[in-house]
């Protein structure tokens, strides 16, 4: 279950209904989806076949076009980090600049652990919405934030996207942000 960090005042907020009652102020989707119906074998498997892959998004394909149809989603795929992932930490630090986009980010996690760093209203500041297995978000679009691996540096997660190509970061420049 996800929980929350707010930075300023490392406040915690856990259990599923707050989670996403303080997420709804900060306009940010939250979503728990039933992750123990993914086949074991792939429950803690971090290195994917595209057959695997298949079989995660035919496992979840009720959710997916659910979201999909009341946001507006056109496609979906799966992404798999790990240690195994060629050039890890590179990648990570792509991925650890604050950014927004031109669409939400989406990111429904079946295995594994990420974290999302959102900035949030001006009170309270950027937080951290740490996510496991069964969470779904959605970033929407225009807010700053960034995704990253946990200390486990392990995760498999489907991504939605309103654009057929995808989404495009474009770097965001705050000096009020802080790395944890």
């Amino acid at each position: 279950m996800a929980e929350i960090r707010i930075r300023n005042t490392n406040e915690r907020i856990s259990g599923e209904a707050n989670v996403k009652a303080f997420l709804d102020k900060q306009e940010v989707l939250y979503e728990h989806w039933n992750a123990a119906k993914l086949p074991a074998e792939l429950q803690g498997k971090f290195s994917l076949t595209d057959e695997e892959k298949s079989q995660i998004l035919a496992t979840f394909d009720e959710e997916i076009r659910d979201l999909a149809s009341r946001r507006g989603y056109q496609t979906w795929d799966i992404v798999a980090l790990s240690d195994a992932t060629p050039n890890l930490d590179e990648l990570l630090k792509k991925f650890e600049q604050v950014h927004t986009h031109t669409e939400d980010e989406v990111r429904a996690i079946t295995a594994g652990k990420g974290i999302f760093i959102i900035k949030g209203t001006d009170d309270v500041g950027y937080f951290d919405v740490e996510l496991e297995a069964g969470d779904v978000i959605s970033v929407p679009e225009h807010k700053p934030h960034f995704f990253t691996l946990m200390e486990n540096r392990q995760i498999v997660a489907v991504r939605l996207f309103i654009e057929t190509e995808g989404w495009i970061a474009h770097p965001f420049e705050d000096p009020t942000f802080q790395k944890a």
